[in-house]
């Protein structure tokens, strides 16, 4: 770190700071802080998933306690009410935190949860709906399946005069496919044969 404008000593001017820890908004400080949170809560007793290294797992006497980490929110699950408390006040003791209650939405994801039926469900209903807004789609005709039957797509539909060309660099094809594709892996697996086929072309 060079050092700031008028702590340069005359004769010193090569000198730079040591710098103890890291600042925030600097591009390592994301990664300083995964490593510290990764310490903590692995010293709690917490296993990292192999597969997801932003979800962890505690299981103690058939309590369980999922962990889920997004930068620097934090999504807690598990059986047992009590548990999760624990787990929380801990948390609360290592880090300057604030708790939100149950959790409504997570990344733009609705959370559904139906005590009477034990059930949970995931929704972007309004991501879909800002997204058809974005792309002009709002007054388009909906369908039970994603892609209708009998409709094949080809390079011979692609462009083919200058004209067609410029009139397309006016509409976000290639954003709308990848709006798609968000919802596509968030929570609709359903659409994943027609987001592919219409990113071909």
């Amino acid at each position: 770190m060079s050092l700031p404008e008028g702590f340069i000593t005359q004769g010193q001017e090569q000198k730079v700071c040591k710098l103890n820890r890291s600042i925030y908004g600097l591009k390592q400080a994301s990664r300083s802080w995964n490593i510290r949170f990764d310490n903590v809560i692995k010293s709690y007793g917490f296993d990292q998933n192999v597969d997801e290294p932003c979800l962890y797992k505690k299981i103690n006497k058939g309590k369980v306690a999922f962990l889920v980490l997004y930068v620097d929110d934090i999504l807690l699950i598990g059986n047992d009410v009590g548990y999760l408390t624990d787990v929380k006040a801990w948390l609360e003791a290592q880090f300057q935190m604030k708790d939100l209650g149950e959790a409504q939405y997570v990344l733009g994801i609705q959370i559904i949860r139906d005590r009477k039926n034990k059930t949970l469900a995931l929704s972007q209903a309004t991501y879909i709906d800002k997204m058809l807004v974005r792309y002009s789609m709002q007054n388009s005709k909906k369908d039970l399946l994603p892609f209708r039957h009998g409709v094949h797509l080809s390079k011979e539909q692609c462009l083919k005069t200058p004209q067609e060309v410029e009139d397309m660099r006016h509409i976000p094809y290639a954003s709308a496919v990848g709006s798609l594709m968000y919802a596509m892996l968030c929570t609709r697996p359903d659409i994943c044969y027609a987001v592919g086929i219409v990113s071909r072309y």
